[in-house]
């Protein structure tokens, strides 16, 4: 019994659907893509072209054609349409057979900065993958810049696409193009008394007391006072200005607000304890929390 090809096709669309399989996704065509296109009856047509970086392609008789970004059955049916001027009922067939690897340089705040292959349809997040990751993080993510081979930049904020989860501002990245994420801005403070290693410390923007105390050392031998802190900064008048900081309460109690954040050129100094009383003791146990403000 003979059936025709559309209840042929209909019935095996039923089979996959019984079965649950769904529809390939999509291929899109991106520069430095290499594709096989097939014209059945003309040899002469049949030919491997490679996707040149504006996303164009040459092909005898029509000439210059964009196909980067298009779906490669796009692609089939533009050709196939162009292709109709020259021939007669054209039969195209278009296949992707080998994609891209675009060369991007990744610069800044990763792990391991340099130039990584990515495959054609990759994107920030993958680039900053395959440099490792971010390196350092303080507070909120940063935001990346992107830079194409033309000078054309795009800002990427990093906190919205990586913590936030927003895809959409995921760019495709193509050959040549560079990612760089900036890392968090230094400041210089002075740290002076009761610490290990007195004397200016580098830390980053916004952070704050504590870091800076964590960082110039404050181990049990410095008998460092740290309810007694006095932080001294220049105002926009020239005046100095003094503030006492309790940090052993600002840890214990987890007060954010009283370890106040540094600023450029603040002085941080940390009194001696005058007797090894009972919060001495208490402070001791501050140490280690300090300790491990400075472990990544």
């Amino acid at each position: 019994m003979m059936i025709s090809l559309r209840a042929f096709a209909l019935g095996c669309g039923l089979v996959l659907a019984a079965m649950g399989a769904s529809p390939t996704p999509a291929q899109i065509v991106h520069p430095g893509d290499q594709l096989n296109i097939q014209v059945y009856g003309q040899q002469t047509l049949s030919q491997s072209v490679t996707v040149m970086q504006d996303g164009s392609i040459e092909y005898p008789l029509i000439g210059r054609v964009n196909v980067g970004g298009q779906t490669v059955d796009s692609v089939t049916s533009t050709l196939t349409t162009k292709l109709a001027e020259y021939v007669r009922h054209p039969y195209v067939s278009v296949m992707i057979t080998q994609l891209a690897q675009p060369s991007v340089l990744v610069l800044g705040d990763v792990k391991n900065p340099g130039k990584y292959q990515l495959r054609s349809d990759a994107r920030v997040t993958d680039a900053i993958a395959a440099a490792g990751g971010l390196a350092e993080v303080n507070g909120d993510l940063p935001e990346a810049r992107v830079s194409d081979p033309q000078g054309n930049i795009t800002h990427i904020p990093l906190q919205q696409l990586l913590h936030d989860g927003d895809v959409a501002l995921d760019r495709t990245l193509g050959e040549g193009d560079v990612v760089y994420v900036p890392g968090p801005t230094l400041i210089n403070v002075t740290v002076s008394g009761a610490v290990d290693h007195p004397g200016v410390v580098a830390i980053p923007e916004g952070d704050k007391v504590s870091m800076a105390v964590a960082q110039a050392g404050d181990s049990t031998a410095a008998n460092s006072d740290l309810n007694h802190i006095r932080v001294l900064r220049r105002g926009p008048d020239g005046k100095m200005q003094s503030f006492t900081i309790d940090l052993y309460k600002a840890l214990k109690d987890g007060d954010d607000n009283a370890d106040i954040a540094l600023q450029k050129d603040d002085e941080v100094y940390v009194p001696q304890m005058r007797a090894k009383t009972g919060s001495l003791l208490t402070n001791a146990g501050i140490l280690d929390i300090l300790g491990r403000l400075l472990i990544p």
